[in-house]
């Protein structure tokens, strides 16, 4: 029989929502933090003439490089690009991470940097969070003398919640010179308005930041993320790295968003303006939410009864929200603030069920 290597043969698949909706329902997909808009009509234009394209994609991604470079006021040779920003980070845990090496994450960390640290071969240590938030300190107490990566999201997924720039730089500051801090910042762009950008970070040989298109430049469907690395630490990355890993659809679609910063901002200003109201109408109805910086909502019930019921009766109704039992959090839901129609109906479903839970009539 022809067996695994042990630390892959140990883990569990990689859980993503089934969403089929019941026989008569419309399928409502609120699971996947998709935009709530299509992509830039400059970004679709742009895939649409690199279809055309009967050659390999640039491995170099210099054109797509060279346009995050010019935005972000960045060097172009710090920036490296993958198959969205999983891609990236499981590289960056095959390489600096394995065996006798362990991963520090938050408690409630976005699942696939436990992942990428499992495939790795790697142990994971977490660090308790405040409410629903990273905390600082803890992470600094969690640390050990084989730590060699610390993964952080912020703002953060799946709770959603942010923590200052100053906060980032203090663990920065505080860290070992031999530990990787990894800062994904995949819903980055929420926050780029209140927050001074912590880019000058990756300046330093042991910090690297993620961005992605998926989120607020609505390219889920093309998988392109970006990364800012040092160059030793990008040197070692690219050995591991798929060569021609990005389509060339997906580069030029990427190029074209981010030139498209009017479109962007547009997305961002309506899903926040959406999440505020959002917010305000199931606090209004007493359902508990997070404050959140992102285009999604965490939902924390009272227990983990109360978040499956309320799931099964959505998903009878062909409406998806993210069960959260592998972020440690299975007594919380995770809503996209997709649609606004579907976001409204959802929210009144939610609160009709949760008033029923509530009461004892589920």
């Amino acid at each position: 029989m022809i067996r695994p290597v042990a630390h892959i043969g140990a883990m569990a698949p990689y859980a993503l929502v089934r969403m089929v909706a019941p026989p008569g329902k419309r399928l409502i997909s609120l699971a996947q933090n998709e935009s709530l808009h299509p992509p830039s009509p400059m970004s679709i234009a742009a895939a649409e003439a690199a279809a055309r394209n009967q050659t390999y994609p640039d491995p170099d991604w210099a054109a797509l490089r060279g346009a995050i470079a010019e935005v972000q006021g960045l060097a172009p040779d710090m920036i490296l690009c993958g198959a969205g920003s999983l891609d990236l980070i499981a590289a960056i845990a095959r390489v600096y991470s394995g065996p006798g090496r362990a991963v520090l994450i938050p408690k409630h960390a976005y699942p696939f940097f436990r992942s990428a640290a499992q495939m790795s071969g790697a142990r994971v240590d977490t660090a308790h969070e405040r409410d629903g938030c990273v905390c600082v300190d803890a992470l600094l107490d969690a640390i050990r003398p084989d730590t060699s990566i610390l993964f952080l999201a912020n703002p953060a997924n799946p709770t959603g919640t942010h923590i200052p720039a100053a906060e980032i730089r203090r663990l920065h500051a505080a860290l070992r010179d031999d530990i990787l801090l990894v800062i994904d910042e995949a819903y980055g762009e929420y926050t780029d308005a209140n927050e001074p950008s912590l880019f000058d970070l990756a300046t330093a040989p042991n910090t690297v930041i993620l961005r992605t298109f998926s989120k607020a430049y609505s390219l889920a469907s093309a998988r392109v993320g970006w990364g800012i690395f040092p160059p030793k630490i990008a040197a070692e990355i690219r050995k591991v790295l798929n060569p021609n890993n990005v389509a060339a659809t997906s580069q030029a679609a990427a190029e074209a968003a981010i030139q498209d910063q009017r479109y962007m901002r547009q997305t961002v200003t309506e899903t926040s303006a959406l999440s505020r109201k959002t917010q305000s109408r199931l606090r209004r109805a007493n359902v508990p939410v997070l404050e959140s910086a992102t285009n999604f909502l965490l939902l924390p019930f009272c227990d983990v009864a109360t978040a499956d019921q309320i799931h099964a009766n959505l998903v009878a109704e062909g409406i998806f929200l993210r069960p959260q039992h592998g972020a440690g959090l299975p007594h919380a839901l995770r809503m996209t603030l997709g649609r606004p129609d579907h976001v409204a109906l959802a929210t009144e479903r939610i609160i009709a069920l949760h008033q029923r839970a509530i009461e004892g009539t589920a």
